[in-house]
């Protein structure tokens, strides 16, 4: 039997890792969140981000980005505040109980690649990020994709 493309089996290595996480999470006593929840967490830097920024980052609408934030929010894990740089802008950004969410979200992620090894997870990470690299190499939708997260 052919072994499937490699981005299905990203796929489905990605799947596998957030409900591990996501089952843990809750094992850990925090709220059940779903899979599209835990990307908003993904993709939120530590500075904060603009609700449209955030939204083009899951690659999804603004109401779309603005129904999970809202849903993150009445968990008190976000919350949205004025952009200090940007007047009347606002900022999407964790609250100290989801700064504490993620931090056992990043113990979490690391235990489930211990069993990988130190070396094939620094192998993954360097493979993976070349494709992700700055200039975002590949055609124009592989750019529009990879160049829309920065």
């Amino acid at each position: 039997m052919p072994r499937p493309p490699l981005a299905l089996a990203l796929l489905h290595a990605s799947r596998w890792f957030d409900a591990q996480l996501l089952e843990q999470l809750e094992q850990r006593g925090w709220p059940r969140l779903g899979p599209a929840q835990s990307l908003v967490f993904a993709h939120l830097p530590g500075e904060g981000i603009s609700p449209s920024a955030l939204a083009r980052r899951l690659g999804t609408s603004r109401q779309a980005a603005h129904e999970l934030v809202a849903g993150l929010h009445r968990h008190g894990l976000l919350d949205v505040v004025a952009d200090p740089h940007r007047r009347g802008g606002r900022l999407v950004v964790l609250t100290a109980t989801g700064r504490a969410l993620a931090h056992d979200a990043r113990e979490v992620l690391a235990a489930l690649e211990e069993p990988l090894g130190k070396e094939r997870v620094e192998a993954l990470h360097e493979l993976l990020g070349a494709l992700a690299a700055p200039g975002c190499a590949g055609g124009s939708a592989a750019r529009a994709v990879c160049c829309r997260n920065k």
